[in-house]
This record gives structure tokens, sequence and C-alpha cells, in this order.
């Protein structure tokens, strides 16, 4: 039996959604005769205090938390350095035969995660695979963090190339995520998989608002109700929101704004203490168990990406909002992959970047035709069964990760490639 080590610093019962996209793919993988270990932190992504068990047991399944650092959460000086922490003990773990398996699963959950897989095929001549989130230092440096000349951009360049060059594989979660590598590195075109996330329409399923628990609880039942749930980083597109609330403050349109992240409290003392809207409700992130029900508490979902980060950053939140059954308003750039999603689900429409107008009209134009929200809903999730559940994702990491033939492998992704 294939024994693959997976390496992550966010797992259930942090919130964080990279964490909780693992657990099921662990759990997927392990029931396709591959045993899994993962190896993860303690949760931390919004504030968690309390400890979770440092070792789970299930069939072909083992998971190990290390005691890594907390500190600072929110803050990006605090998340450098418990990423760093967490590396530096799961380094500590990896040289441990027990610990390695067959085959390494990194992510960039943190972001220089995956060079603990270049090092272990150069100590231990040990095969990895890296799931890329997020491309850096590109994120950084586009949001001005640090400077494309600085050093440290130029080495963790050279790292990237020197990691993904001896992968076995590259997952990627989007078309224009791939694009982005093999702009600079054209010929590992052939190790890059495009392999989008997924939500388990078994667990997330469509619920009447009148049967609904959390709708009822935060009087969502009747106003036509427009939801963000996630985080609300620097990657996202916030501004656009809180101008589309902003226009559409004196109607009977309800937004739920779900989560937290960098950009959460100026969100919030914006919208509330700033301009004193009364549409607005901010609630902070919702544990695993409620999703059934805070996903399908709206009519309308929201998906953002800031303008300059398409192929850098992938939203995870959109898969959750097709198996709840709603439709999707995507605010990213013209040549996103969610416009092309979106519109052969027939399950949303995008917006550029800034185009509040745009949004509010169709809010608008879904609040007077509430039969469109149900159609493009039942749409949306009929896509996502037949693109990405659980177990239609996890036969493309198995292709990955047991390192089959690349003409194998592609032949099986080329549709999904198209659609992502």
């Amino acid at each position: 039996m294939t024994k693959v080590s997976i390496i992550t610093q966010f797992y259930p019962p942090d919130y964080a959604a990279t964490g909780q996209l693992i657990e099921e793919l662990a759990n997927q993988l392990s029931q396709q005769n591959i045993k899994i270990q993962v190896i993860t932190g303690q949760p931390a992504y919004a504030r968690q205090k309390t400890l979770a068990t440092g070792k789970e047991q299930h069939t072909n399944l083992n998971v190990r938390r290390s005691l890594s650092s907390r500190l600072w959460p929110q803050r990006l000086r605090g998340r450098v350095i418990n990423g760093l922490l967490f590396c530096l003990i799961a380094g500590l773990k990896l040289l441990k035969p027990r610990y390695r398996g067959d085959v390494l699963l990194l992510t960039t959950e943190p972001p220089y995660l995956i060079f603990l897989g270049y090092l272990a095929k150069l100590i231990f001549r040990l095969p990895y695979v890296c799931l890329l989130y997020d491309l850096y230092p590109d994120v950084a440096v586009t949001l001005n963090v640090i400077s494309e000349n600085h050093w440290l951009t130029r080495l963790w360049h050279w790292l990237n190339e020197k990691t993904w060059r001896n992968a076995q594989g590259i997952i990627v979660l989007s078309s224009t995520m791939k694009e982005r590598i093999i702009a600079k590195y054209p010929d590992i075109a052939d190790k890059i998989s495009v392999i989008p996330n997924w939500s388990d329409p078994n667990y997330i399923t469509p619920k009447p608002k009148t049967e609904n628990p959390f709708a009822i609880k935060h009087n969502l039942v009747q106003p036509f109700t427009v939801l963000y749930s996630g985080n609300m980083g620097r990657c996202h597109d916030m501004e656009t929101i809180m101008a589309t609330a902003w226009k559409l403050k004196d109607e009977p349109i309800q937004f739920v704004f779900i989560g937290g992240g960098a950009k959460y409290n100026d969100c919030y003392h914006t919208v509330i203490k700033q301009w004193g809207l009364n549409n607005c409700l901010f609630l902070p992130f919702q544990p695993k168990k409620d999703l059934p029900n805070s996903l399908t508490a709206c009519d309308l979902s929201l998906v953002t990406i800031r303008q300059g980060m398409e192929g850098l950053v992938v939203p995870s939140k959109l898969y959750g909002f097709l198996a709840a059954g709603k439709p999707v308003a995507a605010v990213c750039e013209e040549h996103s992959y969610l416009s092309q999603i979106l519109q052969e689900a027939g399950c949303g429409q995008t917006f550029v970047n800034g185009d509040s107008k745009g949004l509010a009209n169709y809010i608008r134009f879904l609040a007077t035709y509430r039969e469109k929200v149900e159609t493009m809903g039942q749409a949306g999730r009929r896509y996502l069964e037949t693109h990405f559940t659980p177990e239609v994702v996890a036969q493309q990491y198995v292709q990955v990760l047991l390192g089959l033939s690349s003409s194998n492998r592609f032949s099986i992704q080329n549709k999904l490639e198209q659609l992502t």
C-alpha cells in the first residue's frame, strides 16, 4: 500500500478553508488504497486558542499535530514567524523515517513549506508533489509587501525554480495559475496539473431559508440576502462589494459578511461605523459543522479576486456556494477562470473590479425575478456534481501522487483545464 505524507499548517478543527479541503482530500485518498499521514499544526487561523488532540487515528489515515507557534495570527509578522516555526518542526519530523512515507504532498500553507520537499529529495531521495494555493513571492510583490528586485524575492524565485524542477508533480488550482508559471518556466509545463478545489454535495445541500435555523436566527428569511463568506484578505476586492452595499442601502436587500482576515476590521469600520449602513451584518468564521446552514442562508453569493491577482490566488469559496445551490456573482478581471465556469454552468455573472454599479443592478434584477435565483442555483449545483466533487477530484490527485505517466494524466484532465 502506497503511503503519502501530507504536510500542511492548517487542518480542522482550524477554520482555514484550505485545511478543511485537505481533510476531505485525505479522507478520499484513504479510501483509494492509499495510507495517508497528515503532519499539521494546532488551530490558529482565526485566533483559535483551544488545542486539538495531538494524534488522530482512522482507517488508513493518521493525523499528527505539532505544538507550533500561534503568535499574532492576524498580523503579517506573526504569520511569517508561525509559518517558519512550523516548517522547522515539520522538517525535524521528516528526519524520522516513519513520517516520510513513499511520497510527500506539500501545500503552500505556509508559502515556503514546499521547499521542504526539495530538501527531502536532496537528503532522502524522497519524491514530492507541490500543491500551490497561491504563487509566492508574486503575491507579496503585487501587494507591495516586497519589491521585485529585493534579494529575498530573487532568492525565493530561485528556490521556486529548484523546487518545481525537482518535483514529481505540481498541482495548481486554475488554468490562469498554470499560465503564470509556464510564462517563466515553460520547460516544466508537463509537470503541472490543473486540479480545482471542490465541495461535497452530500454535506452541503440546498435548503429553503424558511427551514434554515441560521437564516431564522439572523433575520435573513424575508429580505433578499447577499452573502460573502470566507477570508476578507488583501487579495480580495472588498471595496467593490462595500460600494455596492452603499448603492443599495435604501432597498430591501441584506448583505452578510462572514469570516475574518486583514480587511475585516476596515470593512466593518467603514460600513458600520463610518457609513452607518443598516443593510450589512458582520459575523465571525463559522465552524465547518455550521456551513450547511450558513452557506444556504442567502439568495446570492459573492466571490472576489483583487485586480492583478488573477492566477496568483484562487478563492475556494466558489465550490461551497455551488453545492448550496446558490447563484454566484464574481468580481474579478475579464480573463478570470471564474468567467468560464459561471458561463458554462449558467449559474451567475462576473463583474470587473470596481463595477459596483453593474453588480448593484444585477442584485436588483435577481431580487425582482426570484425564479431566476432558483434556476441558476440548480444549474450550478448540477455542474458541481459532475465536475467538482471530492470523488471526481481525488482521482486526479491519485494520478499525480502515484506518478502515472504525463500522457495518461493529461488526457484525463484536458477538459478540466478548459473549465478552470
